[in-house]
């Protein structure tokens, strides 16, 4: 069964401005008040009220006046529709103010109307964002719904062409001279024009606005663009009030990294970085960057990363939101685990890598890698980017030791016989290794040596210049 969820934001030109509730907040458009928090409701400012109208009502009560900014509504609907991708892949936005929601397909997953419905809210309420909603078979039936009573709007099981009887025809603002005609009709609520023959009404009211009412009640199709998650994710907390302590911002970061996790999932991406920005109530912001040394969705780790830096902060002034930022993403793999054993899984080396870079610095941990070079003093390197693609193993010499001499050092020769601290016999070899004969050529033939404990050395016979030298010791 369709159903739709339409989330209208009639505060959004407030709201993505200004959260603050403590004072007279305005958003004004062309000088007059296009939104109004409830504290400038309070002096008695309505939308519509010019601005030196404010200032007369404010009298001595200092009044913040904003400019709207349609950009910043627009990033603010994109954030929502992050967000809103966790719960249902199909969705899109409606007239600038609204997000339409197809969660007939998801009801199963949350257990039910009631539950959705209550994680919508609870999202909404911590993102600091308040909606009118309605609930109907159709995204345009559910959008009139949101303007109406607000049991009326979510009672699914009444009658579509019932509830949307008591609506005014204003609301119909894309035809206001079909409605003004009507009006003068003497039909002033959706309820009159329904009772009315099809045939009729288009004759009266022409092609597209029958189109529209047929879209309403399901009658006709209505194919709108599905919105499609871009290659970054980004959302926001708001408390509410001042946080003091930094164990107060993990429950709104654990709350973030999932809504982030869920995204990844269903994009199938991963990612090696997040960003924290904590939004001060000086309206000063602070980023904290967390890097991973292999990609991943798993919001657990994230957490526990995010809780060490969390610690380590040293908070000038309180925090009142809290917001995520992830833009390096990359395609997600999954990762092999023995199914017959899962109680011997150790922790993979990645995970205890990152603890170590949150604790130690990001420079305390390095690895060891190879590069594209013949010589061994040069093939061998350490690298403090664990995000960096190591090289196959399979690329490697196999009968190399793990330690090498910073320089390789001369071996004594005694009868035929060499030493290094002892007589050495030659095992294996030689592999031989030439290079660097553009600038001072190198002839190496290498072997693998044992002394009389039976301790393994790399040594190797310098052929231009004749003489052995030891430069590796074998664990």
């Amino acid at each position: 069964m369709s159903l739709w969820l339409c989330l209208r934001f009639e505060q959004l030109p407030l709201q993505c401005l200004s959260r603050c509730e403590e004072q007279p907040v305005v958003v004004l458009a062309r000088q007059r008040v296009l939104r109004a928090n409830d504290c400038a409701a309070a002096l008695g400012i309505r939308e519509g009220t010019g601005s030196a109208t404010v200032r007369a009502l404010a009298g001595d009560e200092p009044v913040l006046l904003l400019e709207r900014d349609e950009q910043a509504e627009q990033r603010c609907l994109q954030q929502l529709c992050c967000w809103a991708y966790s719960i249902t892949p199909t969705l899109h936005v409606w007239r600038k103010d609204c997000l339409q929601l197809e969660i007939g397909g998801c009801l199963s997953l949350f257990r039910g109307l009631d539950a959705l419905l209550a994680a919508v809210a609870h999202a909404l309420g911590n993102r600091g964002y308040r909606a009118r909603s309605g609930l109907a078979a159709t995204p345009k039936a559910a959008w009139l719904l949101s303007f109406g009573d607000e049991d009326c709007a979510r009672d699914i099981h009444q009658a579509l062409p019932e509830r949307l009887a008591p609506l005014p025809l204003e609301l119909l603002d894309d035809f206001s001279g079909t409605v003004d005609s009507l009006r003068r009709a003497g039909l002033h609520k959706l309820g009159d024009i329904l009772q009315l023959p099809p045939s009729a009404l288009g004759r009266r009211c022409g092609k597209e606005f029958s189109h529209f009412l047929q879209q309403v009640l399901g009658q006709r199709e209505d194919l709108q663009a599905d919105y499609c998650p871009p290659a970054s994710f980004n959302d926001e907390y708001w408390f509410g009030y001042e946080v003091k302590a930094n164990a107060e911002l993990l429950p709104a970061a654990q709350s973030l990294l999932q809504s982030l996790c869920r995204f990844l999932r269903n994009t199938q991406l991963q990612t090696v970085e997040i960003t924290w920005q904590l939004a001060g109530i000086d309206h000063k912001v602070h980023e904290v960057v967390i890097r991973s040394a292999s990609s991943h969705s798993d919001w657990q780790s994230w957490h526990q990363l995010t809780r060490i830096h969390f610690e380590q902060l040293q908070l000038s002034t309180g925090v009142e939101g809290l917001a995520l930022d992830c833009q390096k993403l990359q395609a997600g793999q999954l990762d092999s685990i023995d199914l017959f054993a899962p109680g011997n899984q150790r922790e993979p080396l990645a995970g205890l890598l990152d603890r170590l870079r949150s604790r130690l610095g990001l420079q305390a941990v390095e690895k060891i890698g190879y590069r594209d070079e013949h010589l061994p003093e040069f093939a061998l390197h350490t690298s403090n980017d664990m995000a960096d693609s190591e090289r196959p193993a399979s690329m490697a010499c196999g009968q190399r030791p793990f330690w090498l001499m910073p320089q390789p050092q001369a071996l004594r020769q005694r009868r035929n016989h060499l030493y290094w601290h002892s007589p050495l016999d030659l095992l294996y070899g030689p592999e031989r290794i030439e290079d660097n004969w553009w600038q001072q050529a190198i002839c190496r033939d290498y072997y693998i040596a044992t002394d009389n404990r039976g301790q393994h050395y790399w040594v190797f016979c310098d052929r231009l210049e004749r003489r052995w030298y030891v430069h590796g010791v074998f664990a």
